[in-house]
């Protein structure tokens, strides 16, 4: 199925870039959509029923699109999905979506852990080194670990940047230990 979402989801980064339309936007139409479809099983069995005519899936699509103020593109991305029988895919789409236009449009991802909350100005800081490590802009988002005594832990896909003491004592502890 990955196949399948990086196909959609490649496809429809083409249509929001080519159409230059708000990449943010989009992806929280499509994020709005698959909560409504999380919060009610009655909405995904409607969409995920072939008993149920297309016509009837759209209607209640363009219902909740009208409600919820959700672009036109969107609309049709997820229309498509209803008419090809692939709305249990959604999620995975819009997941995959996300890394796709990050990566179009120059994103890193950062998760950044520290021993205590950090000041706006710390923050900041941070998500600038992130960004001159890796030459990309940066969102981050923040988390706490008290046993990490000080410092922060970083972490940009699969690389870790470990600027935590209890980093620094582990490898202190490696070299006396070899």
């Amino acid at each position: 199925m990955a196949s399948v979402a990086s196909t959609y989801a490649r496809a429809f980064a083409d249509v929001v870039l080519d159409e230059r339309l708000d990449a943010s936007r989009a992806v929280a139409g499509l994020r709005r959509i698959v909560g409504l479809m999380e919060e009610s099983a009655e909405l995904r069995r409607v969409w995920e029923n072939p008993a149920v005519p297309a016509e009837q899936k759209r209607g209640l699509l363009d219902a909740i699109v009208k409600r919820e103020g959700i672009e036109r593109h969107v609309r049709n991305l997820v229309a498509v999905l209803i008419d090809h029988r692939r709305v249990r895919s959604l999620e995975r789409i819009t997941d995959q979506l996300e890394k796709e236009l990050d990566a179009r449009l120059g994103f890193a991802e950062a998760q950044i852990t520290s021993a205590r909350a950090l000041a706006d100005s710390e923050r900041h800081a941070l998500e600038a080194q992130v960004a001159k490590l890796t030459g990309k802009k940066v969102r981050a988002q923040f988390g706490l670990d008290a046993s990490l005594l000080g410092g922060a832990v970083v972490r940009v896909g699969s690389t870790i940047y470990d600027g935590s003491i209890r980093g620094q004592l582990e490898r202190i502890k490696a070299a006396i230990s070899a």
